[in-house]
């Protein structure tokens, strides 16, 4: 089902729809906001007042006024010279909702673009014509301006594109979809690269992929607490409404319906354990601060994903100057969602390292039979340690940081795109250390039967059998760690909940 994008309003779940891949249009009702806007733009031009983006120069440049006869080629020139982007290219996910974000921006009809501008992006779109846009090279103000010229370019028939997945130069791309490249009229090159829209797109990513670690976390420290054979008194509705902590709340809530009829609860009922480790019996506090965080986190992004972040700013025929594509929001944003992730993965690691110590868990030494001739999870653990390490070193806020720029004139920036980057590596790596918590807690289940788990969680050992079998002796593991963090990536042991909109 194609979505309507109306600009201004998009909810954070037909974001998600988005970023899954939906394919999406503008709704009529913004086509006149636009051509009103550019309408207003050429207005300007033929008034011959000098009006900063559109008949100038940038930056400490602004000073300096372009004649009508070079206002092309001051747009195009300034895609070519912004296209200075290094580092491994953008998933094509970010790369695919960074446009349709642009799309969004612009459909607002406060950037003077003309629709064809619009129509070219979302063409790229629906073709599966995506620019390969370097991850480095922005510090988030004046907007993601590399990143962003790189999505240009593609436009020009400069650079390269992905077109259906190959990758080849941008004007053989465009030859291939029977498209001219495209030529720019007054601000709109400026209009193009002047915006958040990368970050955001970053962010979003990072987010949404957060969310799915969120969920396998929640699963996986529930098998570890039936592995353990763990109490779930310390999720009784009573303490975490004593404290009122939202998240805390929503996520003691979910480990007790995870745990629900378990087999290997009922079964030591009566035993003389009173607490469990704080890596178990403090999930609610922990898993809800960060649950916390996310959902502040997308608060601030789904407004972003809908903003005006372009320079000048069209109202009527008056080009105002503001300095909404400073990105600290979504930098803030980004490192909050770093510091959740870093947290999910550190907790789920000291599980881990209790089930595998059998003075700790009563469970065989590193989960397996034999030991000593067999190692079994003794270094998958080491693996999860040494990404919770990566993850703390990560986990310092880009936003805390700026490096002047653009002669002074841009003398302080965000570093958004930035604090996203780290913070989608960090969710992958939490997505390892959840993985390998998986298989550590699925494992001492199995040594339980013929005791069952609850309903869910019998479900979610059904999902990691079906690929992962019981470790009756050492066996290649890699191969078996790698499927757990892409299922985990992919929503495999999500538990049914919009994590972020629930409230």
């Amino acid at each position: 089902m194609t979505i309507e994008l109306n600009p201004g309003s998009i909810p954070l779940a037909t974001l998600r729809d988005i970023w899954a891949g939906a394919p999406v249009k503008l709704a009529g009702k913004a086509w006149d906001a636009v051509r009103a806007s550019a309408e207003a733009v050429r207005a300007i031009v033929a008034s011959g007042r000098t009006v900063y983006g559109i008949n100038t120069g940038f930056g400490l440049l602004a000073q300096t006024r372009i004649p009508a006869e070079r206002l092309a080629e001051l747009q195009r020139n300034l895609i070519l010279s912004h296209s200075a982007g290094l580092g491994a290219p953008l998933s094509p996910e970010v790369v695919r909702l960074m446009m349709v974000l642009k799309a969004i921006g612009l459909g607002r009809g406060l950037s003077g673009v003309r629709p064809e501008l619009i129509e070219r992006i979302l063409a790229m779109i629906e073709a599966d014509a995506l620019p390969v846009i370097p991850s480095q090279g922005s510090v988030g103000a004046s907007g993601d301006l590399a990143p962003l010229a790189h999505m240009s370019a593609a436009m020009l028939g400069e650079g390269r594109i992905t077109l259906r997945g190959e990758d080849m130069p941008a004007a053989e791309a465009l030859q291939k979809l029977g498209l001219e490249p495209l030529v720019l009229g007054p601000k709109e090159g400026l209009a193009l690269i002047n915006g958040t829209q990368a970050s955001t797109a970053i962010a979003l990513d990072t987010l949404f992929t957060a969310e799915r670690v969120f969920g396998a976390a929640l699963v996986s420290g529930a098998l570890s607490t039936d592995a353990l054979k763990g109490t779930d008194v310390a999720f009784d509705p009573r303490i975490h409404e004593a404290r009122g902590q939202r998240g805390q709340i929503a996520v003691a809530e979910m480990l007790r319906g995870l745990l629900a009829g378990s087999g290997i609860r009922a079964s030591h009922e009566d035993c003389a354990k009173v607490q469990d480790p704080y890596s178990f019996r403090c999930q609610p506090q922990v898993m809800g601060a960060s649950l916390d965080l996310m959902r502040n986190a997308a608060g601030v992004l789904e407004i972003e994903a809908n903003a005006v972040t372009d320079n000048p700013i069209i109202f009527g025929e008056d080009g105002i100057s503001g300095g909404n594509f400073h990105a600290q929001p979504v930098a803030f944003a980004a490192d909050t969602l770093t510091m959740a992730l870093c947290e999910i993965g550190s907790i789920a690691e000291r599980r881990m390292a209790v089930l595998v110590d059998p003075k700790m868990s009563g469970l065989p030494p590193f989960l397996i039979e034999d030991s000593g001739v067999n190692s079994g999870f003794m270094i998958a653990q080491v693996s999860a340690a040494a990404l919770v390490s990566e993850n703390k070193s990560l986990a310092w806020p880009a936003s805390v940081d700026t490096v002047p720029t653009s002669a002074g004139q841009e003398d302080h920036v965000s570093m958004a795109t930035h604090a996203g980057v780290k913070a989608r590596r960090v969710a992958g790596n939490a997505a390892g250390v959840i993985g390998i918590e998986l298989l550590a807690a699925a494992q001492g289940i199995d040594f339980h039967r013929p005791l069952t788990s609850s309903p869910p969680l019998e479900q979610a050992m059904a999902t990691i059998r079906a690929s992962v079998p019981f470790y009756d002796k050492d066996r290649y593991m890699a191969d078996d760690i790698a499927w757990a963090q892409r299922a985990v990536l992919e929503g495999a042991f999500g538990v049914g909940e919009d994590f972020l909109s629930r409230h």
